[in-house]
């Protein structure tokens, strides 16, 4: 028998042997297949943060998701409404191009998608809240099965979604079977993915999940808890901060959520608004900015955009970089190795990978507007402003020195918007040829894509407006409609 060793001289010998024994270095992240999360408000406007020094709002865990990410001080959303934003979020082209010209209106079937391109690379893909590209307008109502515009005919697996806003203990639809939910609409739809989530934790497939929030869209229904620190404002614009800072508490749980779940690290997290802010929401909702919701200015324009993912972007950052929404798909498409075919040319979008890792100033690539007649177009410094396409008039403005568009500069420098007056015409003639079909294979649009339509009118949901009638959210409509058919 071999004597036993004394305990001190074992314990030395492990600490020798630990030393000794080489580092197992841990496996790094696949940056080249995030977890990817969009998340968008929906009429959140560029001055609505904590971040941005609002007067009475504070927005703690999107600040805290600004200070450990990339914040963009110049982003913007692809249209200043809703429906035509998220079209250039799908597919990375202008709204116009996809045939989504405001609000209500359905995205060709014929365009390809972000989640289509992820799916066919091997990404679980996921939508939750407003989709508002079926072609219905209208509240919010649950999705039908048989919706053949749904966001499963545009490459989402799964689906927990509605037609547009939507409010506090909402109906939702998941897959066309509809559910009833209690609470805030942000935190309802943030709990479900990470639900979503939590089941693909720990597995080898990549996740792609879309979280679009109804907030802060009318009608404005906060909790009471919510609006405590709102009570010198009036009743409208308290709810309206309140739905604020339910959502923000609800960016707290998701990011918490991908800590607990493991995923944090190796997720591109992506965060802006639809459109710009509301006017009637006083304090303001757009900083210092020119225009509201429905303008081409850059109140209507710029929102908040911010991008985390700690596995690639390592030290926070501010830029002023000027990008938008229609660069997402591009962005997301390098990264994931997408092949070109992914997208459907042309595509107004570029990647913005290397700002991840880069200070970049100049985008050299103009980034254009189209929105039913008005345009704009931003070429880095300055922008020109079209009111009405057919007829003018055509503003300038140099949006370094003169953010607010206070100083039109058509006049005294002609040079310089005879050459922006041109590229836009340029751009809008690229836009109307898509518009009218010529991007895709066949030459022309499909003609049995659908116009746009109230839902409560629709054959489809008459089956259901009886159900619907007792909710508050849709009685209005339901009863205008009705009267609307009798007249």
């Amino acid at each position: 028998m071999l004597p036993r060793l004394p305990a001190s001289f074992t314990l030395l010998f492990s600490l020798s042997a630990a030393i000794a024994a080489p580092a197992v270095a841990a496996t790094p992240p696949d940056t080249s297949r995030p977890h990817i999360v969009l998340v968008m408000a929906d009429d959140m406007g560029w001055g609505e943060t904590s971040y941005y020094r609002h007067p009475v709002l504070k927005t703690p865990n999107l600040d805290a998701m600004a200070a450990a990410g990339l914040r963009f001080d110049r982003f913007y959303a692809g249209a200043p409404n809703c429906s035509p934003t998220r079209a250039t979020v799908m597919t990375g082209r202008s709204n116009d191009r996809c045939g989504v010209e405001n609000h209500g209106f359905a995205l060709r079937r014929q365009e390809k998608t972000i989640a289509q391109g992820l799916r066919q690379e091997g990404y679980r893909t996921a939508h939750f809240g407003k989709w508002h590209l079926n072609g219905y307008r209208g509240p919010g109502a649950p999705i039908l099965g048989a919706d053949d515009h749904s966001p499963g005919a545009f490459g989402f697996d799964e689906w927990l979604s509605v037609t547009n806003f939507f409010d506090r203990d909402p109906i939702l639809s998941r897959q066309g079977k509809w559910e009833e939910f209690k609470g805030d609409s942000s935190e309802v739809v943030v709990d479900e993915a990470l639900k979503h989530l939590a089941r693909a934790a720990g597995g080898a497939q990549p996740t792609f999940t879309v979280i679009w929030f109804g907030t802060p869209h009318a009608p404005m229904i906060a909790a009471e808890a919510d609006m405590k620190d709102f009570g010198a404002l009036a009743r409208n614009s308290a709810n309206h901060y309140g739905e604020l800072v339910a959502m923000d508490r609800s960016i707290g749980t998701l990011r918490a959520g991908l800590r607990r779940l493991g995923m944090a690290e190796n997720t591109l997290l992506w965060f802006c608004s639809d459109n710009g802010g509301l006017p009637e929401i006083q304090p303001g909702t757009v900083g210092e900015f020119r225009g509201f919701k429905g303008s081409v200015y850059e109140g209507g324009l710029r929102v908040p955009g911010i991008v985390e993912w700690p596995a690639v972007i390592k030290a926070p950052r501010v830029t002023t970089y000027p990008c938008g929404t229609f660069d997402i798909f591009p962005t997301v498409a390098e990264i994931t190795r997408l092949p070109a075919t992914a997208l459907l040319q042309p595509v107004d979008g570029i990647s913005l990978r290397p700002l991840f890792t880069t200070d970049l100033k100049e985008r050299g690539r103009a980034m254009g507007f189209r929105h039913t007649r008005r345009a704009a177009l931003i070429e880095d410094r300055y922008k020109i402003v079209a009111l009405n396409l057919e007829r003018g008039p055509f503003q300038v403005f140099d949006l370094v020195a003169d953010p607010r568009e206070q100083t039109d500069l058509a006049e005294t420098q002609p040079a310089l918007t005879a050459r922006l007056k041109q590229a836009l015409l340029a751009w809008n003639a690229s836009v109307q040829s898509s518009y009218e079909g010529k991007d895709y294979p066949e030459g022309r649009v499909d003609p049995r894509e659908p116009g746009s339509r109230d839902w409560v009118e629709a054959p489809e949901y008459a089956p259901y407006l009886r159900q619907l009638q007792a909710r508050p959210e849709y009685s209005a409509a339901i009863t205008k409609g009705g009267r609307k058919k009798k007249g």
